[in-house]
């Protein structure tokens, strides 16, 4: 017999599970099938690995396993898919979903048109339209409810019009959607839909479906076919119709990458800038942090404390304030940087509007939030070194930079190298400076895609799938795809230079 604690175990166990079965169900229908995959997987092995004797020992490290598997790997593994089809804003949806849009579109036949006007008494309504001769069609009163649901009424020919003063336009605003749902119907079995504020008319599909699942226009007769390589309805002139839906297209988006000039040009531009960016950023960053972190070192300096506290303030605070500092200090026209140099040199750079001195600029701020990890690190790998050294050096004559070229950095560098690795790759994904102070400004002239002279990878990426006339997914997944690539094998440098095994 079971004690009470393992069967309410049991129960608790069975309820997840048939909760996420459930949800299995529900994204399936909706055709989200590597979502409904990824439940199954994770219910699934969590139930064996809780449940069974042969895995016990894995239960505590199956949360990491699986928050490593749902937050990591699912991302990466739908990005790399996603760069292999076509999925941007004009082809969002599956094929059938884009049937039913072209479907649902209508339009208004000639001489179909009925202006109406609005009448109510307590709860009920009543709707008279106007006859293109005489008289007038009406219905009988009616309740208006935001239902969604289709509501037919059926209309009588009447010489009179209806008594009483008929609602004003503002009115008429307000109950727009009910009015949406109403199907008039009329004495001869035509039927008209509410195609303005003032009127309903007689209206018609655009399209018919036929058996092949080409649409045939309504209008002109003509047979709109299916292209399946791009994605889209596509007319007989070669007029795609909009919207389109989704299809793999194998490798295309990475091509357009290597052989579309419009694209090829800017992405290696960036490409390079990135690298150019990274590796000054670790260049700046260690030589001013070492210096620094020497001059603390010195024993004729007073107050080291205080000097430390004032040195290590930028690395306390939140770097997106810095930043925005920032960007108010490079102010072209009334920022103080700019007020200085004008001052005392009769300058004023256009910082944000110049493609050199905006990768200046992005330098000097990257490297005053980055130098105090650096003097930090250089602070703690100086004290490891003996003072014995430096005392012969100076015995032998050597000078400041004898001792820097000779001592320090031949036995600093090695325990700094898999750091200044990671700051790189770190720099290498800097969204936030990029994106808080320049947003990838000024643009490169000539792409056909989103992309700025002082976007790195990472930015230029999100303006192709988020901003601008960007929005084309499968192309950012791509570039993302090479990206992690990229930065995949800078992580394995690193590995292999901390000399741990992967």
């Amino acid at each position: 017999m079971p004690s009470f604690a393992t069967s309410l175990k049991l129960t608790a166990a069975l309820a997840v599970n048939l909760m996420a079965l459930y949800l299995v169900v529900v994204l399936y229908a909706q055709q989200k099938i590597a979502f409904a995959l990824l439940v199954l997987l994770v219910v699934s092995s969590a139930s064996y690995v809780f449940f069974s004797k042969r895995a016990y020992a894995h239960r505590y490290v199956y949360p990491a396993v699986a928050g490593m598997g749902i937050f990591v790997i699912f991302p990466l593994l739908y990005t790399v898919g996603i760069g292999f089809t076509n999925y941007s804003a004009s082809n969002l949806l599956d094929l059938e979903r884009v049937q039913q849009y072209h479907l649902s579109q209508s339009y208004t036949l000639d001489g179909g048109r009925y202006p109406f006007k609005l009448y109510s008494a307590q709860d009920r309504y009543r709707l008279q339209l106007q006859q293109p001769g005489e008289g007038y069609l009406v219905s009988q009163p009616f309740a208006l409810t935001d239902a969604e649901v289709e509501k037919t009424l059926e209309l009588h020919e009447s010489n009179a019009a209806v008594g009483g003063e008929a609602l004003k336009i503002r009115d008429v605003i307000k109950l727009k959607k009910p009015l949406q749902s109403l199907v008039l119907s009329l004495p001869d079995g035509g039927q008209l839909r509410m195609s303005g504020l003032r009127e309903f008319a007689a209206r018609a599909p655009v399209y018919t479906l036929e058996a092949d699942g080409s649409l045939r226009d309504n209008r002109s007769g003509e047979r709109l076919t299916i292209n399946h390589e791009k994605g889209f309805y596509q007319r007989a002139d070669g007029e795609l119709l909009s919207p389109g839906f989704v299809v793999t297209i194998g490798a295309d988006n990475f091509l357009r990458v290597l052989t579309d000039d419009s694209i090829r040009g800017p992405f290696l531009q960036i490409f390079l800038w990135t690298l150019a960016f990274s590796a000054g950023t670790v260049l700046f960053t260690m030589g001013v942090g070492l210096l620094l972190a020497n001059l603390l070192q010195w024993d004729r300096i007073g107050g080291k404390a205080v000097y430390r506290t004032l040195l290590i303030l930028p690395y306390a605070v939140p770097a997106f304030i810095s930043i925005l500092v920032f960007k108010g200090l490079f102010n072209q026209n009334f920022g103080e940087i700019n007020l200085v140099l004008q001052g005392l040199f009769g300058l004023r750079p256009d910082w944000f509007s110049e493609p050199a001195m905006a990768r200046s600029m992005i330098l000097i701020v990257n490297t005053w939030l980055g130098y105090p990890y650096m003097m930090l690190l250089c602070m703690g790998l100086l004290q490891s070194i003996p003072q014995d050294l430096y005392e012969a050096s100076a015995m032998d004559g050597a000078g400041p930079l004898d001792n820097l070229f000779r001592i320090t950095l031949p036995l600093i560098i090695k325990p700094l190298t898999p750091l200044l690795i990671a700051t790189f790759a770190f720099n290498f994904n800097n969204f936030v400076l990029i994106s808080l102070l320049t947003g990838g400004a000024p643009d490169i002239i000539g792409a056909s895609t989103p992309a700025g002279t002082t976007d790195l990878l990472v930015s230029y990426t999100y303006r192709i799938a988020f901003q601008d006339s960007g929005q084309d997914f499968g192309l950012a997944a791509a570039i993302a795809t090479m990206i992690f690539l990229l930065v995949g094998g800078m992580a394995l440098l690193k590995l292999r230079l901390s000399k741990m095994e992967v």
